[in-house]
């Protein structure tokens, strides 16, 4: 046997004209309430309202979002904020005792204890001159103890002159 599977079933069916009977309603409403108000309210405030209840009723009737329709995100927005939440989470704690984890643990609790703070050393490398001892090396001076030679570099400007300067490293 052979069945007929539906196609298009996310589209909605078209009513009165271009427009889905939902669609319709909801500018038949904003249309009907703006005739009412046009009898009720004076002409400045009518045409206030008319704007801003038109263009809810028209991103009510047209806008989807992630094919989702607006009314129906507006709808779950509400009821999401509206409805208390509770979040309960606990875990169960089981306490096992391995004595070599522990004695490990008591030897990592030691070591750190006995470490500087990371703040102190952080204000000693800003503040000091002189090097940490076991926590920096000092310069290293590849001239064993000597001064330098003045070195000189040869560099050509802008106009194609070249120029030999003395080159400062500033360490």
């Amino acid at each position: 046997m052979q069945f007929q599977i539906p196609q298009f079933i996310e589209v909605e069916n078209k009513i009165v004209g271009p427009l889905a009977l939902r669609q319709f309603l909801y500018l038949a409403g904003a249309g009907a309430l703006s005739f009412i108000f046009y009898f009720v309210l004076e002409i400045w405030l009518w045409l206030l309202i008319t704007a801003i209840m038109g263009a809810i009723a028209i991103s009510l009737a047209f806008i989807k979002y992630n094919g989702q329709p607006l009314p129906k995100i507006a709808w779950i927005a509400f009821s999401f904020f509206w409805r208390p939440k509770f979040y309960l989470w606990q875990r169960e704690a089981k306490l096992i005792s391995i004595p070599e984890v522990e004695e490990k643990r008591k030897t990592l609790q030691q070591f750190f204890s006995e470490m500087p703070s990371v703040k102190k050393l952080w204000q000693d490398l800003i503040t000091t001159k002189t090097p940490i001892p076991k926590r920096e090396k000092g310069l290293r001076t590849p001239y064993w103890g000597r001064q330098p030679k003045e070195k000189f570099e040869i560099f050509r400007k802008l106009t194609g002159e070249r120029e030999i300067a003395r080159r400062i490293d500033y360490r």
